[in-house]
Formats: structure tokens, C-alpha cells, sequence
């Protein structure tokens, strides 16, 4: 897929702030740094449509890109980031479950998950948190690029045994350093928008 125009729409956070013209919304969610803003860019050719930041944890509100007004895709802030105030946690946590629950137009999310490390307490809890959201999911096994190209189908494998050993999600590869797997994410995107 090409996105000719994509555009930042609202950071939000609550309801009334959401889009609400009843497109179809893509949700990316993953800890702090596991390159979420890097996965936008990369899948829409830009370099700096969604902000990226040496400094985890920066992403503190929902933030909606339109994709040639045909869906939106979704940025949730991450989590695990220990800077960030407990409070600030807390609130973050608030509005993120907030919009998983209430939002009528989520079509698909997108779970990033690092390809280098085995997932941490923090993706279990997300991980499970979307299972009994009931939403279609795929997983991403981000980075890609930090290990050899030999290992990555092994590594997206041994990934999905420890998570999702029922096997009732899609895991895919991803990097956004060499941009070869941005094809088979389109594909699967594509079934949901």
C-alpha cells in the first residue's frame, strides 16, 4: 500500500478529543523505545511524520495520523518507562485503557514487541490486556535489523511459542532500518481497513 498524504490529525486524551468520523483506527501498542514512531514512519515513507525521541517515554497522550483520510493509524504511549512519574503512570494507564475500551472503531492492533529479548512482565500484562480486549491483533517482532537476517524467522518463532503458543496470532518481522518487511505488514493491515 502507498499513503500518499499522511498527516498528524489531535494528540488526545479522552473521548470527546477522538477522531470521529467512523474511520477505521490501527493501534500500535509496545513498551517505551520499542520504535513504534519508527514503525509509522517507516510505513508511510516519511522521516518525520511521527515524532521519534532519543528519550523513551516521551509519548504521553494518543496521538491520530491520518492516512489519505482512509483510516487512521494509532500511536498509545508506551509503557515500562520507570522516569516517568508514578502519577503520571497511572494517568497515562487511565486514558490508555480508556480508549482500548471505549473507542467503537479500532480495527486492528498492533503489538510491537523487541525481536532481541524474551517478552518482559509489562508486555505479558499488555499482551493479555489485548487477548481480553477481543480485538484482531497482529504482533511485530520490531529491530529486526539488530540481529542476523539468518535468525530472524527462527527469533519471530521462538517468540510466538513463549507468547502465543495457541498460535491464533500473526507474529511478523520488522525493521525499520532496512524496510523489507514493510510489505507483509501492508498485506495484513490491509484485511482490517
Amino acid at each position: 500500500m502507498i499513503i500518499k498524504n499522511p498527516e498528524f490529525k489531535i494528540s488526545a486524551v479522552s473521548p470527546k478529543q477522538y477522531p470521529n468520523d467512523g474511520l477505521p483506527q490501527i493501534v500500535l501498542v509496545g513498551k517505551s523505545n520499542v520504535g513504534k514512531s519508527s514503525f509509522i514512519n517507516t510505513m508511510v515513507n516519511r522521516k518525520k511524520l511521527a515524532r521519534t525521541s532519543s528519550e523513551p517515554g516521551k509519548t504521553r497522550q494518543i496521538n491520530f495520523y491520518s492516512m489519505d483520510n482512509k483510516f487512521y493509524f494509532v500511536d498509545l504511549p508506551g509503557y515500562g518507562y520507570s522516569k516517568m512519574s508514578k502519577e503520571e503512570q497511572v494517568r497515562v494507564g487511565r486514558f490508555i485503557e480508556e480508549y482500548l475500551s471505549k473507542c467503537q472503531n479500532i480495527a486492528l492492533i498492533i503489538f510491537l514487541i523487541d525481536i532481541r529479548h524474551s517478552p518482559t512482565e509489562n508486555d505479558r500484562l499488555m499482551y493479555n490486556y489485548v487477548i481480553n480486549a477481543n480485538k484482531p491483533c497482529i504482533i511485530i517482532a520490531n529491530k529486526a535489523d539488530k540481529i542476523a537476517v539468518t535468525k530472524v524467522d527462527a527469533q519471530v518463532k521462538a517468540l510466538q511459542d513463549e507468547l502465543n503458543p495457541l498460535k491464533d496470532f500473526t507474529f511478523l518481522p520488522f525493521s525499520a532500518e532496512r524496510r523489507i518487511y514493510s510489505e507483509k505488514v501492508w498485506e495484513e493491515i490491509e484485511k482490517f481497513i
